[in-house]
Formats: C-alpha cells, structure tokens, sequence
C-alpha cells in the first residue's frame, strides 16, 4: 500500500473576485513539483463563482473534462452546440478529443456556485470531441457507493475515454464500506466534499484528499455524516 495526503489548507488558492478556487493539483498560477497529478488524475480544482459571473470561451483538447456541482447551478455552452445548465446532483463530462471551445457561466446573480472540475489525461488521443451530462438519483448514493462516470458505454454512469471511475457516497456517521478496485494498476484518489471519513488509518475532514494505490481494495469509515467522491484511475498509461 503506498499513500498521499493532501490536507485542505495545503491546497493551492487563488481569488480572483469573481473566482474563488482551490486546487488540490498544480493549476494556473499554482506550481508544485509533488503535485502534478495522482497518476491519470490531472486537475481537482474547487471553484467558487459569484453570480452572473464564469468563464468565457476558451478551448481544451484531448483530455477528459468532468464537473459536479457542490451548490449552485452553471450554464455551459460550447462549440459542437451545446447549451445546457447543470446544478446539485447533476454531473457533466467533456471529451475534448481533438479541441473544443466552451464557457461556464453562473447564470443566478444572487448566488454564487461552487463546483468541481476534474481533468484526466485521456485514454486515446485526438478523439472526435462530445459532450454528456446526466442527473443522479441522491438517494442511489446513501450508505452507498454510486458511480456516476465509467468507461462502460453501455452503463448507468456516463462514459469516459479512460479506464476511470467516479464514484458519489453519502454517509451516515458509523457506516462502513468496502470499495473494490477495478484493476491492481489503479489506484483511487478519496476527496471528502463534507464531514469526515477514516481510510487507510487516516482521519480525513472536509476537502482533505487522500491518493492510495498498489490495493485491491479500500475500507471506508464514516466517522460523521459525510459526502465522499472517489476517483479511481490507471496509475500509468498502461492502465
């Protein structure tokens, strides 16, 4: 078993007044030559946007692009045509495959929106770009594991191009889960959205993220109510 911790206020922070992030990874302006990535896990940034305020037009390609909104909504338009608005229990994924441009707004003026969005290096490069988004049944995740991106295109969860898996929890204090890993070159990076879990014998608090790998499997307390997001990734290109 190998692990990374990486407490909340260790994060990279940026307020830009309109912007209020966090990045868990080295992003924009924020360096740091230990965290770069979690093997194909790239960018975990914690946005906070204020009303009537985001991201203009700008591009992306070849890597995959998933947002989950914490509170809040956002309105996302983009170059193959979409316009769409995602809030709480929704989740959106972007292959950029060989470019794409997009914007994210916070279309309510009067409340701000607080979202993740997550990069990971892609699986095939130069794809055709495409776009989905899907909501998610709250109740699918109580006392339980949901996951909500897959690379099964078939499945409930939304596709990804990688062998990634993005899982929701939403847990009652005392509950206790095993989390199985998909292949023994993954590994899964734990991000507690609120409350507080014990995993791997470490106490994890709110927006405390912990990275581990070479298991087969995780075991997760909740040591209060808490909302947890899994990220299970290839540690390398050759999953």
């Amino acid at each position: 078993m190998k692990k990374i911790i990486h407490r909340a206020n260790t994060r990279g922070h940026a307020d830009h007044g309109w912007l209020n992030t966090h990045h868990t990874f080295s992003f924009g302006s924020y360096y740091d030559p230990t965290r770069t990535n979690f093997g194909m896990l790239r960018v975990l940034n914690d946005d906070i946007v204020t009303g009537g305020a985001g991201f203009g037009k700008h591009p992306h390609d070849n890597m995959e692009i998933v947002s989950i909104p914490l509170s809040g909504s956002l309105k996302h338009e983009d170059s193959m045509g979409n316009a769409s608005v995602i809030k709480t229990d929704d989740v959106q994924i972007m292959s950029a495959g060989t470019g794409i441009m997009h914007s994210e707004f916070n279309p309510n003026h009067n409340e701000a929106v607080n979202f993740l969005q997550i990069w990971v290096f892609p699986k095939e490069r130069n794809i055709e770009p495409r776009y989905g988004q899907k909501t998610f049944d709250p109740a699918g995740r109580v006392n339980q594991i949901q996951t909500v991106v897959s690379p099964d295109k078939e499945g409930e969860a939304l596709w990804i191009n990688q062998d990634a898996y993005f899982s929701l929890g939403n847990l009652e204090a005392g509950t206790d889960l095993t989390y199985d890993l998909k292949s023994p070159n993954h590994g899964v990076y734990v991000f507690t959205l609120s409350g507080s879990v014990e995993v791997a014998g470490e106490q994890l608090g709110k927006r405390d993220g912990l990275g581990i790998y070479e298991i087969d499997k995780l075991d997760i307390k909740a040591t209060e109510n808490a909302d947890i997001l899994l990220i299970e990734v290839p540690m390398s290109s050759r999953g």
